[in-house]
This record gives structure tokens, C-alpha cells and sequence, in this order.
């Protein structure tokens, strides 16, 4: 069942019906731009509520001690990796609740292994892929992008580049600190809902410019840049396509599901199957979209770090599959 089905079909009526556009490929960006503003301006809404309530409850202090002083020799990294794969979520769409985590004192490098592993290993991974690719293939292709996500977000914590995050959301409050600054008097759950809204809200409202102008750019994007386009090119076999497919990826965004059959058919040309698979990670992994919401969340520093480790990441997702046959 799709969750966001209502949206679609309101974007479909906007489009073809209150504004009467029959050139394809505005349509489509028209259509993409309405659909995805929708989608990811609920999801921003939603997540930052949960997130300012989990705030307000989380004993930020214990689990930040528990963290940072206890050796926990990766495994930090990968429950945050594996939360990540459950959370069936695009690059757009897991970022709110990235910033929930930040914002909640986990540490940086445990965040950006969530981050990197919630569209890089999904839902379409782990159940569409089977059918397409075998079984072996999909174990593969699983545990090797968990284990990126995991060694991308020890990288990112070996830098050391806290600070590059924007000091906005690292200001929080607890449950603790709201009772100080009401001179301990019981706050009602009515008041707790309107403070939970409001700092919601305050991030949300943050955000969402970066999110208008990363839809509408891969709107444009989307919609007029032809299929064959990307075909063509990645169709030679040369050393010099993996990188390609995941440059051509970045600017296609597209969630997991529907760029699968994109994939399928890129094979199917005799595009070697880890170029296709490095140009469907980047496409979900590393979109517009998501850049300029994470420019909201972080210095260029910090972002150009992230997306150079996740894009290594996918360059090795590539040529590993391009070497090993199955």
C-alpha cells in the first residue's frame, strides 16, 4: 500500500486536469514537483514533531555517556546502519530524522551511517531485488551497502567536524531544562503539545526554502533530460562508466521503486550490472534535493565530506559488481 497514493493522484489532477499541460515533458516536471513537495513536506512535519517529543524525553546525557565512553567497536555503527535499512525512506525523507538524531546529541559519524544507509539499502533491495537479480546477488549487494554506510560514518566521526554542523539544531531542549525554565511548575499536556509543535515546526519551517528550490531543480531535471540520454552513455564498457553513471545518477532523483525498472532495462542493453547499480545508489543516495536540504543542516565542509565518502562508496558498490559475475 502507498502511503503518498493520495498525493499522486492530486498532483495528476493539478497537472493534467486544473492546468491542462499535454507537453510530456513538462508534465512530468510539473507533476514530479507537486508529488514530491507534498510528500516530503509531511514527512518534515511529521518526523520533526515525533523528534521534538523523543527531545524531550531522551535522557540525553545517558545515552551520549554511553556512546562516547564505552567502546562499542562498530556496533554503534551498525544498529544505526540497520536502522537506516528498516526506515523505508529516500535521501529527502530520512533527512529530518537525521537531523532528530543530531539534534538529540548521537554522535556525528553514527547519524551519517543512518543517513547513507536509509536510501542506499531499502526496501527495494531487500524485496524487488530477488526477483530481478537472484537471491545471492541481493545478499551481496545488502551487506556490502551496510558495511559502506558503517565505514562512511566512521570516516565522517574520524574528521572530527562537529562543529561544521549548523548550531540551530543542536539547540534543544529536555525535559529537565523546560521544567528550570517554567520554575518547575507542571506543564500541561496541552502545553507540551504546543511546544512540541512549535519546535517542530521551527525546523520545519527552517528547511523547507532548501526543499522548494531541490524539488523544483530535480523537477527540471527529471523531466526533461531523456532516458536514452543515460543509456547510451553508460552502455560502453569502460573503466570510466562507474564513475559516469554515478555523476549521470545525482541530478536523476528518484526514490528506490521507480528507479528499479530503470535499472532492469539498463541490464537488459547490456549496461554491466554494477554501472547500473552505482547510477540507481547515486540516483537515491545522492540527489539535488537532498543536497540542499542537508546545506540548510551543515557547512559546505561537512557536505562536500559526506557526499565525497558516500560517493566513493558507490564507485566500489560499481566496479565490485562489475568484477564479480553472478
Amino acid at each position: 500500500m502507498d502511503i503518498f497514493k493520495p498525493a499522486q493522484v492530486f498532483a495528476d489532477v493539478v497537472t493534467y486536469d486544473w492546468l491542462g499541460i499535454t507537453d510530456v515533458y513538462w508534465s512530468n516536471a510539473v507533476n514530479f514537483f507537486i508529488y514530491d513537495i507534498i510528500k516530503i513536506g509531511l514527512l518534515l512535519i511529521i518526523i520533526n514533531y515525533v523528534m521534538a517529543i523523543t527531545r524531550y524525553y531522551f535522557p540525553i546525557e545517558k545515552v551520549r555517556n554511553i556512546l562516547v565512553k564505552r567502546k562499542w567497536y562498530g556496533i554503534d555503527y551498525l544498529l544505526a546502519a540497520i536502522l537506516g535499512v528498516i526506515t523505508p525512506f529516500c535521501s529527502c525523507s530520512s533527512i529530518p530524522l537525521f537531523i532528530g538524531f543530531v539534534s538529540a546529541g548521537i554522535p556525528l559519524g553514527v547519524t551519517f551511517a543512518f543517513l547513507i544507509a536509509s536510501p542506499l539499502v531499502n526496501e527495494a533491495s531487500l524485496f524487488i531485488f530477488p526477483s530481478i537479480f537472484g537471491f545471492k546477488m541481493t545478499m551481496t549487494y545488502n551487506i556490502l551497502g551496510i558495511t559502506i554506510a558503517m565505514f562512511g560514518g566512521m570516516v565522517i566521526q574520524r574528521l572530527k567536524m562537529d562543529s561544521h554542523v549548523n548550531p540551530e539544531f543542536l539547540k534543544f531542549k529536555s525535559r529537565k531544562k523546560t521544567g528550570k525554565e517554567n520554575e518547575s511548575e507542571i506543564i500541561s499536556f496541552r502545553e507540551k503539545l504546543a511546544y512540541w509543535w512549535r519546535d517542530g515546526m521551527a525546523i520545519s519551517v527552517s528547511i523547507f526554502p532548501y526543499v522548494l528550490i531541490g524539488v523544483g531543480v530535480g523537477a527540471l531535471i527529471y523531466g526533461f533530460i531523456p532516458r536514452s540520454l543515460v543509456e547510451n552513455s553508460l552502455a560502453l564498457r569502460q573503466w570510466w562508466t562507474v564513475p559516469m553513471a554515478t555523476i549521470l545518477g545525482i541530478p536523476l532523483y528518484a526514490n528506490s521503486i521507480s528507479v528499479i525498472p530503470i535499472v532492469e532495462v539498463l541490464t537488459q542493453k547490456g549496461v554491466p550490472l554494477g554501472t547500473a547499480l552505482a547510477f540507481m545508489t547515486a540516483t537515491v543516495t545522492l540527489s539535488i534535493p537532498s543536497v540542499f536540504i542537508l546545506k540548510k543542516a551543515m557547512n559546505w565542509q561537512l557536505l562536500l565530506a559526506f557526499l565525497s565518502v558516500t560517493s566513493i562508496g558507490i564507485m566500489i558498490i560499481g566496479y565490485f559488481f562489475n568484477w564479480i559475475k553472478f
